[in-house]
């Protein structure tokens, strides 16, 4: 075993790629990424290989993002174990974190397009010395040109048998080891059948095979399968962008402050909270903190969604994976590791790539029968047509072999699902569970809680009524000079109204459930006032009109003097996203724990015309049992505490970025940077995720129909169930990578 290795048993090193599980005690999930995997057939060895293993208690692999989930206890099992396990079933694994920089996963990738490279060169030769045999009449020409021909493309296909053909030859290999039938095997059958019959014919055109060869086909169908893979590979790389954007965002080494005031360079693990950091611009904040020197604009966009950069000065917060774009900056730092807000959104999308929606588990369950199947049908085809000619008979059985692989069948969902959740993320959603992108799709209701998800945490003040010679702006200084005193939420919403000229305040003092009460003066000659600003009985205001507004009233020597009526703040793009609802034709409602009134008047400023106040918990969670009894299909968007129940209950469910860790771990969806638009682009691209995956899961039913009876019935030579087998695979690819955009 090598030192690389066994250094992966060091705790401080399993960590990097591994967190501890809060609902087991004593276990921890680690992640991988898997070298060698081919096929979806692939996730079943690899979860065999490491099941078995001390401490592993389960293990989740995903083929199309060639990553593994490990749930194991570091009292009973070692990660070194995990490596060596997989090194013996014919796979390579690397910890997550370090994948993308790790050299045996890039030459791996370049190796891939050499093959193809290889096979596209030596196909399009082969293919223009086997022109002639189509195309010439009987006799144009001899044998000897026949032959010469033949040898040629012999020898041009050799490149492409030993070279590119390698990754599906080591496939089935492996599955053949294990006693499994993956679906390599009857493409490499396959390739082999072909190859070594054409061998055959050009070695002895006089003998029972020489009346046909089939180099043309072979190298066409490598060629076509190749360029399937690596628009996989590429629609993959597209899908996982977000995530190893992420982990490639948080830097190697940062700069630290030593007591001298000097700096030093050092790894990014080696930071503690309460280190002041200096970060330049165009690097990345390597922990959250807080700014303790210097201006800046900062990109949030991969974590919040934001596109545009936030200013940040000294005492405003810095997150981790943001971009420094301006000057530079000094940060105190906070929170470092896992605690990191950056750490939980990649915690969010590493688990939500590992999961494997019900159709493509289903698609993995039958992919061995059916191939099994597949190897039967090949050899009863070429037992039925032998005594019309071996040559004919091999080449019928190939065409089963090939025509029949179910390549597109098992990429139909997974390609569509992970493209969809990779754009999702870009804008801003994160995908906790892939299936859940199929329950979105069929939602028909949205149900809304109203303060933290609709409403900001904030009010802001509405209509001002004055006493007679009065106006507003004044009388909004002047409770502003006051309310800049107190912390109340009422008060700070007076004093967020005034960004300029306001009065100035001393011997200000609180009275507790009142309000507060001071002297305040103003330059140019303004008589000092004595002023109270808080409830109706604490400034002797007259009756409120609306008494279900919260309000707020200031009184000056002379009596009542001005009244503020308050509001929430309807949180940016609410009354868009519910817009837009309505035009999918999906139901908006409003549930909230808030007075009656208050609920309702909100419901009409965002343009919801069902709503519900004063709802418990238990209120919210018997609505959502109502509305699914009558056959709906409910997502719930919320962001508190009492919301936890409502979500898991409801078939779809989304929690704010700002919600807290109960809500969000009952969700299925996280909107970062609380992006109301957000909410009805999932809903949209859900839909067209699904029509995507009909369409792919129609194509491969409609495609094998219609093949395999023709290839049974000899009516498909081999080059043609080559073609109509990449181009299946390339169709669903291609088809699926529509949903890495979405449109606004």
């Amino acid at each position: 075993m090598s030192i690389a290795v066994l250094a992966l048993d060091d705790r401080t090193e399993w960590e990097s790629f591994s967190r501890e599980l809060p609902s087991r005690a004593g276990c921890w999930e680690s992640y991988l990424a898997i070298e060698g995997i081919h096929c979806p057939a692939c996730s079943l060895t690899i979860e065999q290989a490491l099941l078995p293993l001390p401490g592993v208690a389960q293990v989740q692999v995903n083929g199309s993002t060639a990553t593994a989930r490990v749930v194991w206890s570091p009292e009973q099992g070692k990660p070194s174990q995990w490596v060596e396990a997989l090194k013996l079933a014919g796979y390579g694994a690397l910890p997550a974190g370090d994948v993308l920089t790790a050299a045996p996963r890039i030459a791996a990738q370049r190796k891939m397009l050499w093959r193809w490279l290889v096979a596209g060169f030596c196909m399009m030769q082969v293919m223009m010395y086997a022109v002639p045999a189509y195309t010439a009449a009987p006799g144009e020409i001899t044998p000897d040109q026949q032959a010469l021909l033949r040898w040629a493309s012999w020898i041009l296909t050799l490149p492409v048998l030993l070279f590119s053909c390698q990754p599906f030859f080591a496939s089935a290999l492996r599955d053949l080891r294990a006693r499994r039938i993956g679906m390599d095997v009857p493409v490499a059958l396959g390739i082999v059948i072909a190859f070594a019959a054409s061998s055959v014919a050009t070695f002895d055109p006089q003998g029972a095979l020489g009346r046909e060869v089939w180099f043309d086909s072979v190298t066409m169908f490598v060629f076509f399968l190749l360029s399937g893979r690596l628009l996989e590979q590429r629609l993959r790389s597209r899908t996982a962008g977000s995530l190893e954007a992420l982990m490639r965002r948080l830097p190697d080494v940062v700069e630290r402050r030593r007591d001298d005031g000097e700096f030093e360079s050092l790894p990014v693990r080696r930071i503690a909270v309460g280190d002041v950091i200096r970060v330049k611009p165009g690097e990345a904040f390597p922990a959250d903190g807080t700014v303790a020197e210097g201006q800046s604009q900062v990109d949030e966009a991969l974590l919040t969604g934001e596109s545009k950069p936030v200013a940040r000065r000294p005492g405003q917060p810095v997150v981790a994976g943001s971009h420094n774009l301006g000057g530079t900056l000094l940060v105190k730092v906070d929170r470092i590791g896992a605690q990191t807000r950056y750490a939980e959104i990649v915690a969010l999308m590493e688990r939500a790539s590992v999961e494997k929606p019900r159709l493509a588990q289903l698609a993995d369950r039958i992919a061995s029968p059916f191939l099994l199947a597949v190897l039967v049908a090949a050899g009863i085809a070429a037992a039925m047509w032998w005594p019309q000619g071996p040559a004919h008979a091999l080449g019928i059985a190939v065409a089963v072999l090939i025509v029949t692989c179910p390549c597109a069948l098992s990429l139909a969902t997974p390609a569509a699902t992970l493209a969809a959740a990779g754009a999702l993320a870009r804008r801003g959603v994160l995908v906790r569970r892939l299936e859940a992108l199929e329950g979105a799709a069929s939602t028909d209701t949205v149900v809304f809680d109203k303060t933290g998800t609709l409403t900001e945490d904030r009010m802001a003040v509405g209509d001002v009524h004055t006493r007679s010679g009065t106006t507003r702006e004044e009388a909004l200084r002047l409770a502003a000079a006051l309310a800049k005193h107190s912390l109340h939420p009422a008060s700070r919403a007076i004093a967020a109204e005034v960004t300029a000229g306001g009065w100035a305040s001393n011997a200000v003092h609180e009275v507790p459930g009142e309000g507060v009460q001071g002297i305040v003066f103003g330059d140019g000659g303004w008589q000092p006032r004595k002023l109270r600003l808080g409830s109706a009985g604490f400034c002797n205001a007259p009756l409120a009109a609306d008494e279900q507004s919260a309000q707020v009233h200031l009184a000056d020597e002379d009596g009542w003097l001005a009244t503020f009526t308050l509001a929430e703040t309807m949180r940016e793009g609410a009354a868009e996203a519910v817009g837009a609802l309505k035009r999918q034709a999906i139901g908006v409602q409003l549930l909230s724990g808030d007075r009656t009134a208050a609920v309702r008047r909100l419901a009409w400023r965002s343009g919801i015309e069902s709503s519900w106040g004063e709802q418990s918990p238990a209120d919210k969670l018997e609505h959502v049992r109502a509305l699914q009894r009558d056959g709906h299909r409910v997502a719930m968007v919320g962001d508190g505490m009492n919301d936890g129940p409502v979500l898991a209950r409801a078939d779809v469910s989304v929690a704010m970025g700002h919600a807290v860790p109960v809500a969000q771990s009952k969700s299925d969806f996280v909107v970062l940077g609380s992006q109301m638009l957000a909410i009805p682009q999932l809903l949209s691209h859900a839909r067209q995720t699904r029509r995507i995956v009909r369409q792919n899961l129609a194509w491969a039913a409609a495609y094998n129909a219609v093949c395999v009876p023709l290839a049974l019935l000899g009516y498909m030579p081999p080059w043609l169930a080559g073609l109509g087998m990449a181009a299946s695979s390339l169709f669903v690819v291609a088809n699926s990578a529509r949903l890495a955009r979405i449109k606004d």
